[in-house]
């Protein structure tokens, strides 16, 4: 974040909307620039407290406003969203809208408002792939990916090569073992040539959290990263030696072990 001229450059010009005549604070992102109350900054964010604090007189005017690199106009105009739109319209925004407000939030230390977009993703229809890898990049409470992983699990067919290379290893290790133990419970419940999808809803939650080890994140916050420890990643049976005794070696990449994973799982499932 720094400071910069706007002479020789494009026209600079006052934000329609986030141009304020009370604001004590003024940005210039790309070639706008935002008057706004300094006071929501200093409350939500030791970011620009810290940053605020380097310059003290960085923003008092338009021809010093403090520059945000790395944000498009559109984006902060979202952002800013928050705290000057009626609370009763935040449920009408769109996934796109809430995923902006997340990202900035996140990379700004905004606490409150990375909750506040957790909570209304939340709301909305995303599908399983998008809102895992979204919560794992952003670090949001893996408990929150319960239903997901149920989605994930119940569906007819198994998750395509592209969709596991989206995830993590340790995803779609776990997806694999949850399909394999809720179709050993639903034959156990007698259920003939059973799937993944005829285990019963309160033992599938069940697996699902012993696979994720959730139960440690039920109580986080929203939006708040659970405590930083090793990700379990589910055991696999190591492959039976070829007839010349070789196996595979640990030199492909993860994304090369997720295809061979997904590879032989389709294989088994043809077999049955």
């Amino acid at each position: 974040m720094a400071s910069g001229s706007h002479n020789g450059v494009s026209p600079v010009h006052h934000h329609p909307q986030y141009y304020l005549k009370d604001g004590n604070i003024t940005f210039l992102v790309e070639n706008t620039l935002f008057r706004v109350h300094r006071y929501f900054f200093d409350r939500e964010s030791q970011f620009f407290v810290k940053e605020f604090a380097k310059a003290p007189q960085e923003g008092t005017s338009d021809s010093s406003a403090f520059r945000l690199d790395k944000v498009t106009t559109a984006d902060f105009a979202n952002f800013l969203w928050v705290w000057y739109s009626p609370s009763y319209r935040r449920g009408s925004q769109s996934k796109d809208h809430w995923l902006v407000i997340l990202e900035l939030s996140t990379t700004w230390q905004f606490p409150e408002i990375k909750k506040l977009a957790v909570d209304q993703l939340q709301n909305l229809d995303i599908e399983p792939i998008e809102k895992i890898t979204t919560y794992d990049r952003y670090q949001i409470d893996r408990s929150l990916l319960l239903p997901a992983y149920k989605l994930l699990c119940k569906r007819a067919g198994r998750m395509s090569i592209e969709e596991g290379e989206q995830l993590k290893l340790h995803t779609v290790l776990g997806i694999q073992e949850a399909r394999e133990r809720a179709i050993r419970s639903a034959a156990e419940g007698g259920c003939r040539s059973p799937t993944s999808a005829d285990a019963d809803d309160e033992e599938l939650e069940k697996i699902l959290i012993d696979v994720f080890s959730l139960k440690g994140h039920s109580t986080n916050r929203q939006g708040a990263p659970p405590p930083a420890k090793p990700e379990p990643v589910p055991t696999i049976k190591t492959p039976k030696p070829g007839v010349n005794g070789a196996t595979n070696g640990n030199g492909s990449s993860a994304s090369g072990s997720v295809s061979k994973i997904l590879q032989l799982s389709r294989v088994c499932c043809v077999a049955h």
